[in-house]
């Protein structure tokens, strides 16, 4: 199997129908920095970017002006994954060194990320990098009211990215960060027309030296531990923080426990891991009932050395989180030191 560093980079753009993202996709594909980078468009019916990029197409790679992949997708994700893999292996298509997946409008985003972070096959050739969002000025507050899936869309985003704000007044604007910074505190919210290619390369969790700030807001930076519902927000941003070193026994046995039970209820969970008799620190990510397995970062990405973990959650209690989380770690260290004394 590839070392994680090896493995292609796979980023999510996702966002309700008429959100942008199509837009977003055509601006970036202009760029020569995505010269070696596939794309695969996730979409109901006959799909093109725009006439001067690509033609409707039905599953089978082109290369776009600018050297990019790209091609649509209509059955199983996991199949159209490993196909282009394989074309890509035996020299079919140019070898791209990352990949980008458009998701339909009316995707619900956890089964992709779940089919993306814990398929067997799929982690020999891809890592998940970022996980955007598209936001509409316009429609955004709507789409949120009355659809689930973009609910989803914004509660799994590591950025998000409003769509249409010369068209939306600034009031309206305002009220609708705010109501996005309810659903998700720990996104970094932008502009969608200030986000050029250069953002693909943020949230490359395995190498945090390199991108220190991306890896910061990939984990969620400095925002509240927990925000309360909103506008009867069915999601809520669960931050929890160790000052002490924790016991991986313990701490596997709690998630695994947690997930079990409650994975219905956890569409996300993401963390940097301080563990006992361990130098360097260990990522964890996960969707719903799945964690990709973990691994470890080959330094520290700051100074800060205590275990940071980031869930989003559907109405779990958020102190009953943090204090089962503590009864286990403390649990593991009252064993470890028995076990030190008996020996």
């Amino acid at each position: 199997m590839s070392s994680y560093r090896e493995l292609i980079p796979l980023t999510v753009l996702t966002g309700f129908l008429g959100s942008g993202k199509t837009t977003l996709l055509n601006r970036w594909l202009r760029d020569p920095r995505l010269s070696d980078a596939a794309v695969l468009i996730n979409e109901f019916g006959e799909i093109g970017l725009d006439h001067q990029l690509v033609e409707p197409i039905d599953g089978a790679p082109v290369l776009l002006a600018n050297g990019c992949v790209c091609c649509s997708i209509r059955d199983d994700l996991k199949s159209a994954l490993l196909r282009l893999d394989e074309r890509r292996r035996i020299g079919e298509v140019p070898a791209y060194r990352r990949l980008i997946i458009e998701t339909t409008g009316l995707a619900d985003p956890v089964p992709i990320l779940s089919t993306l972070l814990n398929d067997p096959e799929l982690r020999h050739h891809y890592r998940l990098g970022a996980v955007l969002t598209t936001v509409d000025a316009i429609n955004g507050p709507g789409d949120l009211a009355r659809r689930e899936e973009a609910w989803k869309q914004v509660a799994v985003a590591d950025r998000l990215l409003i769509s249409k704000e010369d068209l939306a007044p600034p009031a309206a604007i305002a009220a609708l960060r705010e109501r996005l910074a309810a659903i998700n505190p720990r996104a970094v919210l932008g502009r969608a027309a200030d986000a050029d290619a250069g953002l693909l390369q943020a949230a490359d969790v395995y190498d945090p030296q390199a991108h220190p700030a991306d890896f910061a807001a990939w984990l969620g930076g400095d925002a509240p531990a927990a925000h309360a519902h909103h506008h009867g927000a069915p999601y809520q941003a669960v931050n929890v923080v160790l000052e002490d070193a924790i016991d991986w026994t313990a701490f596997g046995l709690w998630l695994t426990m947690l997930l079990h039970v409650h994975g219905n209820r956890i569409l996300r969970v993401k963390g940097l891991l301080h563990v006992q008799d361990s130098t360097t620190p260990v990522v964890v990510n996960g969707v719903q009932h799945l964690v990709h397995p973990p691994f470890h970062l080959a330094r520290w990405p700051d100074a800060d050395r205590r275990s940071r973990l980031v869930f989003i959650t559907e109405g779990l209690d958020a102190g009953a989180l943090r204090e089962s989380l503590a009864v286990f770690n403390g649990l593991g260290a009252r064993l470890r030191t028995a076990a030190g004394a008996a020996a």
